[in-house]
């Protein structure tokens, strides 16, 4: 007996079916929860769906001879590479949701949304507010756990549904990230495929406009539809934030601060931890009635304010719900769920199964629209596999630059594709970081803002639509545009 892991050889590539039962078994289980449980159970299951898949890909991998501990070492570092850093990032954005609720940040937002914009108007509003401070900072995440909470909030006391709100706050946050050449996503699908930034922009535009006008009409009309949605709690929620946070304009240099630091490229956990303590000398400074209602100033009253839960307790229970906070521990289910997500991605990419299951839907490709149709569904399927855009971007792009030069299409029609697949899907997912992350950080389940995330489902359906088309898309030899081997 060599023990668990093979020795002497390389370990052999698991067969197909054992490649898609863990995979099968995650998406099985996550179903029986929405099922019987309901689609809000889905955060209180994920972890354990997660982590019985990914014993399932040891186990069937080791039973089948293709595990080996090269291969859990590559994919351990592969998936920690690009998923670590992420909770860091995770303690800072609660940490600045704590901090600028109880500083009166968000409250002063709330308040200055409610006096000056029209509800008919909110939610094309907030996407394109959303939309164009993402295009000038790059990152999605930034403009949703800062800007995006204050629509949250203000959407939440005009009486919309929260999934309406989140919907556009995703969308606008969604749109700006994808093409703006600040983006870590759009430099990382360009240089994945070998695409000159700039250009690759500007062939993304082609999809991401019309999917982004579609949107903001269905948020313009949802608008009018509604008209004045304010709940009879509204006016007390009105009245109950002057009366629990001094709402002075003066609040609002941290956000602007904090927007400046993202424009000038500060590294971004560095951002929000300055952010979180400019928001904490907030608190002190404008907000002394806070700081008393928390036991006064001391080194213990700043940790619980940072790491526990702040409730109020007002009697108007949708303002208690709208202003209380969660802390660093709020953020700790998310951070457990992400760190489960790595642990089935490493499972995945070590035991060779996710490379059996894509090298298996890879087979056989020809044409432009099946190519792209499998692009689309490859960026999915590992976007949900790997719970990581990067790692899906990277991953996508080796699976699929020689399958586009064989069949003669551009590299900017993979890295466009990629991106419509890729880095607007994964918020959409309940696992992956990033629908993690946003879910926690607006306080609406994944599932419940997912189809009121317009832009973000319609991106893959563009892509679809322009390679059936065929609109703007050159080929050179190799396949007829029509879709079928030319002749030689």
């Amino acid at each position: 007996m060599t023990g668990f892991f093979p020795r002497g050889s390389a370990a052999s590539p698991p067969p197909l079916w054992a490649a898609c039962a863990p995979v099968v078994l995650l998406l099985g289980s996550l179903a029986g929860v929405i099922v019987f449980k309901g689609s809000d159970a889905i955060s209180d299951y994920s972890h354990l769906a997660l982590l019985a898949a990914t014993v399932a890909a040891l186990g069937l991998s080791a039973a089948t001879g293709g595990l080996s501990r090269r291969g859990l070492s590559v994919g351990f570092r592969r998936s920690a590479r690009q998923i670590l850093p992420a909770v860091p990032m995770l303690v800072f954005i609660a940490m600045v949701s704590a901090t600028w609720m109880l500083s009166g940040v968000v409250p002063m937002l709330i308040d200055f949304g409610l006096r000056f914009l029209d509800p008919t108007y909110f939610l094309v509003t907030a996407c394109a507010m959303c939309a164009a401070i993402s295009v000038l900072t790059g990152s999605s995440w930034s403009t949703i756990a800062t800007i995006g909470v204050a629509f949250m909030g203000i959407g939440t006391v005009m009486g919309f549904h929260p999934g309406w709100v989140a919907g556009a706050i995703i969308s606008g946050a969604y749109f700006g990230d994808k093409v703006s050449p600040l983006s870590d996503t759009t430099v990382v699908a360009s240089s994945a495929c070998g695409v000159d930034l700039f250009r690759h922009i500007r062939y993304l535009m082609l999809t991401s406009a019309p999917a982004m006008l579609v949107a903001l009409t269905c948020f313009l009309a949802v608008g009018f539809i509604s008209g004045n949605a304010e709940t009879p709690d509204s006016p007390a929620i009105a009245k109950a934030l002057a009366g629990q946070f001094n709402l002075t304009p003066w609040v609002l240099v941290i956000p602007v601060i904090t927007i400046a630091m993202i424009v000038l490229r500060v590294p971004t956990l560095l951002t929000l931890f300055v952010s979180s303590m400019l928001g904490l000398g907030g608190v002190f400074l404008f907000q002394p009635q806070i700081v008393a209602m928390l036991g006064g100033a001391s080194p213990a009253m700043i940790w619980d304010m940072l790491w526990s839960a702040v409730e109020f307790n007002t009697g108007i229970a949708a303002f208690d719900e709208l202003v209380s906070t969660g802390g660093i521990t709020g953020m700790l289910p998310t951070i457990a769920l992400v760190l489960c997500a790595m642990m089935f991605g490493t499972a995945l990419i070590a035991t060779g199964m996710l490379a059996k299951i894509t090298s298996s839907a890879m087979k056989g490709l020809r044409g432009r629209f099946p190519i792209v149709a499998s692009t689309v569904g490859a960026g999915l399927f590992i976007n949900s596999c790997t719970a990581d855009q990067y790692l899906s971007l990277i991953i996508g792009g080796n699976m699929f630059r020689t399958v586009y030069r064989r069949a003669g299409l551009e590299p900017r029609l993979l890295s466009r594709t990629l991106e419509d697949s890729v880095s607007v899907t994964s918020v959409l997912i309940p696992w992956n970081s990033c629908g993690v992350t946003q879910s926690t950080v607006l306080g609406v389940a994944t599932l419940v803002y997912l189809p009121f995330c317009i832009f973000n489902w319609l991106s893959p359906l563009m892509s679809l639509l322009m390679a059936y088309t065929g609109f703007r898309i050159r080929q050179r030899g190799g396949m007829a545009a029509g879709g079928s081997l030319a002749k030689a």
